[in-house]
């Protein structure tokens, strides 16, 4: 058993696409699985609303707006290896989401627009990487069109994001023509020719070196200067100092087009590592070949509109899973069957019976899991995981129902959103479901509120801006102190830890101030 497992765990690749929106991340994606056979074409996914192309983009309000919202997991097989790829939302407003499936990955390829160079979404991500530890791939993206010089994309990397590039493949041709790459580890030349749309995988011609120079003229000149003079800097690929989070590894191309997708998807196997032993509360690892165990990094409802079903995504950490074992949840103590488990394609799912280390698992109807949730062998020996963090939230707003008599339907959405993290539902103790407040933390999380509870659950809403500027994690003694003061509202949240929620910040820092005896902690994400 313990062999098969770390045979297995060796094959799997378990990494995140990272970008700021519109960046071509959810693009790329789906080169991803055209180039791995698991789609037979491929397209922008807002020229392709609605259809099999748009795999990773389920849900209608993405397929509206052509923006990731939910995280997405998608399993292929490409070269004798398992991949498992977390498609993230690029918006800042859902950096929560995208902080929790970071959590869930061992690598991660950040894309970057050529055009835009290093954005602030894109460096507040990479900050989630570094705290992480994360080894990440860099892709610079969109070189078909005009854009940055690929040298001054390199110094952004280097001065804004601190990681040393170091370029695996070099674009020939720029500004919006570009012809091919040369892998700097072989200097072997590359020559694309476009298709139709990019609908298809792009027919790749290996050139030798001298040829490539009669037949590309000045491009071939101007990008074997510009090689040369990587290589008197000595960025060539450090394996090491890659996995140690130092330096990065970069591919040039174009996911539009399909240039260069091979190679980076080549990379993802080749470079990126495979699952290792996962921290436990105590920091001490549990071992790849212990008994399986598992945690909850997504819950999401009403994937299938026809069973309005539950689906919680679990990262495997350790042994084999089976479906049908039962494992127990270490919050609840309770044992939890795992007879519906799924592997997950975008909204379609397939049975799977066995998954191993770096594997994500969709335990279909869930009900009693939860995000951050620690999952083990019932017979196996407990373990528990660090618990996943929380944005502290930024903005608030009150939610009734327009229709009074879908307040049944505004209750049960209500839980369910909240535990999915769409937004946080604070309640007050004292009057439970009567006068939540939301907090999010941005503005555009309370639209995918209200869309989802008007679609999913026939209960539209009116969404009202509340007065809070501040929020603070408390405990019942300060409570009840705080509760007495002009402009502070004392609510629990899911967890049932106990908020502060301040109308006025300076309020709040005289208060810190003059009574530095009461609990008013920050709520930080780490």
């Amino acid at each position: 058993m313990s062999e098969e497992v770390t045979s297995e765990a060796a094959r799997r690749r378990t990494f995140a696409i990272i970008s700021h929106p519109d960046a071509g991340k959810t693009t790329l994606t789906e080169k991803f699985l055209l180039y791995a056979g698991a789609i037979t074409s491929g397209g922008a996914v807002k020229a392709h609303q609605g259809r099999r192309s748009a795999t990773s983009d389920w849900m209608e309000m993405e397929q509206k707006r052509g923006i990731s919202i939910t995280s997405t997991a998608l399993n292929f097989p490409y070269r004798g290896h398992e991949l498992n790829l977390l498609d993230t939302p690029g918006h800042r407003d859902f950096s929560e989401d995208t902080y929790r499936v970071l959590s869930a990955v061992d690598a991660v390829v950040m894309v970057l627009d050529s055009a835009k160079g290093i954005e602030p979404q894109t460096l507040k991500l990479f900050e989630v990487c570094r705290s992480r530890n994360l080894p990440v791939i860099t892709f610079l993206n969109k070189l078909d069109r005009p854009g940055l010089e690929p040298l001054e994309l390199l110094d952004q990397i280097e001065t804004q994001i601190k990681l040393r590039p170091t370029p695996v493949t070099w674009p020939v041709g720029s500004f919006g023509d570009l012809r091919g790459v040369i892998d700097r580890r072989t200097d072997v030349f590359t020559r694309f020719t476009r298709t139709a749309r990019g609908s298809q995988i792009a027919p790749e011609e290996d050139v030798p070196a001298a040829q490539a120079a009669g037949d590309e003229g000045p491009a071939w000149t101007k990008s074997t200067e510009e090689t040369e003079l990587l290589s008197v800097m000595e960025a060539n690929l450090d394996l090491p100092s890659f996995l140690a989070g130092e330096s990065t590894p970069v591919f040039a191309g174009s996911a539009l087009t399909n240039f260069g997708v091979r190679h980076l998807l080549d990379a993802i196997v080749d470079l990126a590592p495979a699952p290792s032993p996962r921290l436990d509360v105590d920091d001490n690892p549990r071992e790849l070949d212990q008994p399986c165990s598992a945690f909850v990094f997504k819950v999401q409802a009403n994937m299938d509109r026809n069973h309005r079903d539950r689906i919680a995504f679990a990262r495997i950490c350790s042994g084999k899973f089976d479906r049908g074992m039962v494992m127990a949840c270490e919050r609840t103590g309770k044992p939890f069957a795992t007879k519906y488990a799924s592997t997950v394609f975008g909204a379609e799912r397939t049975t799977i019976d066995e998954a191993f280390p770096g594997d994500v698992v969709g335990l279909v109807n869930a009900t009693g899991l939860n995000i951050g949730d620690t999952l083990f062998d019932e017979v196996g020996e407990p373990v528990q995981f660090p618990p996943l963090p929380q944005f502290a939230p930024e903005v608030f707003a009150t939610a009734r129902p327009i229709d009074t008599g879908k307040s049944k339907q505004f209750r049960k959405g209500l839980n369910q959103l909240n535990e999915e993290g769409v937004v946080q539902v604070l309640k007050d103790p004292d009057w439970g479901d009567a006068s939540p407040v939301l907090a999010a933390v941005g503005q555009l999380q309370f639209d995918v509120f209200a869309n989802r509870l008007e679609i999913e659950f026939n209960a539209p809403i009116e969404l009202s801006s509340a007065p809070y500027q501040a929020i603070r994690l408390t405990d019942k003694e300060s409570a009840e102190q705080l509760r007495g003061k002009v402009g502070v509202r004392i609510l629990s949240r899911i967890d049932g830890r106990l908020v502060a929620l301040f109308e006025n910040k300076y309020a709040l820092e005289r208060i810190e101030q003059n009574e530095p005896e009461l609990t008013l902690d920050h709520i930080i994400a780490g």
